[in-house]
């Protein structure tokens, strides 16, 4: 069964496997650690929301470090998120292959596929859901806000990292990050009902307060990804403003954690 930790490396706090399953790497970070000022502070990993893109590239820097993946800063894959579903697809560090990978990414995605070792995923969040998920030899980071997951990015996702790694679904890991809980999210009746069309009544616990794990992990189970191997981080987002950025709570002006993974050459375990 897979479980989140809390640790700090080199000043920065993240929730991780320390397990690394399949060889692959994964964090999610909090807020502290970095070099941003405030409202950015302090380790803001967007480089979309206003802050000064070198404060931003330091910050990358040390949450890669802290993973122990410095090293890989020059080939790190973040797309421009449009709270879609597309996938992208990162399948070889060769600059070329890349370079199209970026492209695709920088097109517009919320989920980052990838099968080549060497190349960290990262995608960046202030409420909405990230996930990481994980197959024999790949991994994929994905963005869940309220429209990607009435639009099941995350089924998506895992139906794509099946079909690039030929793991079954029931052989899925997922990790569902920090995100705005149910009871600091409230939405209109309309949004409310249509999700508990689409998910089942449970996603709306309260009048008009929306689960996005409820929604998030419907999802995946309806994808063939077991509740057993499916683990939460529960910390609301919005009421822990100083472990994690919340664009709700800060009043639309904040930095962005992120979701980071990856696979080491040589490391990673193929099915």
């Amino acid at each position: 069964m897979p479980r989140l930790t809390r640790q700090t490396s080199r000043g920065v706090t993240l929730l991780t496997d320390e397990t690394r399953p399949s060889g692959v790497t994964l964090a999610f970070t909090e807020r502290t650690g970095g070099v941003s000022e405030a409202p950015y502070a302090s380790l803001n990993l967007g480089g979309r929301c206003g802050d000064d893109p070198a404060r931003v590239a330091e910050n990358r820097r040390r949450a890669l470090s802290a993973l122990g993946a410095e090293g890989l800063l020059a080939n790190l894959v973040e797309p421009r998120q449009v709270h879609g579903d597309n996938v992208a697809f990162v399948r070889s560090a060769e600059p070329e292959a890349l370079a199209e990978a970026r492209a695709a990414a920088e097109a517009g995605a919320d989920a980052v596929v990838c099968t080549a070792p060497d190349v960290p995923v990262l995608l960046c969040f202030a409420d909405c859901v990230p996930v990481v998920l994980v197959a024999p030899g790949a991994f994929a980071v994905v963005h869940s806000g309220w429209r990607g997951t009435i639009a099941r990015v995350c089924a998506k996702a895992a139906r794509a990292l099946c079909a690039e790694s030929g793991c079954e679904p029931s052989g899925l890991l997922a990790y569902v990050g920090p995100h705005i809980g149910a009871a600091d999210y409230e939405v209109s009746e309309e949004l409310a009902a249509r999700f508990a069309e689409e998910f089942g009544p449970s996603v709306v616990p309260e009048p008009r307060h929306l689960d996005l794990t409820a929604a998030v992990t419907a999802a995946l189970s309806d994808a063939g990804v077991g509740e057993k191997n499916v683990a939460v981080c529960d910390v609301s987002t919005a009421s822990a403003t100083e472990r994690f950025f919340s664009y709700r709570a800060e009043g639309g002006t904040t930095g962005r954690h992120g979701a980071i993974a990856f696979m080491r050459a040589g490391e990673a375990t193929l099915g």
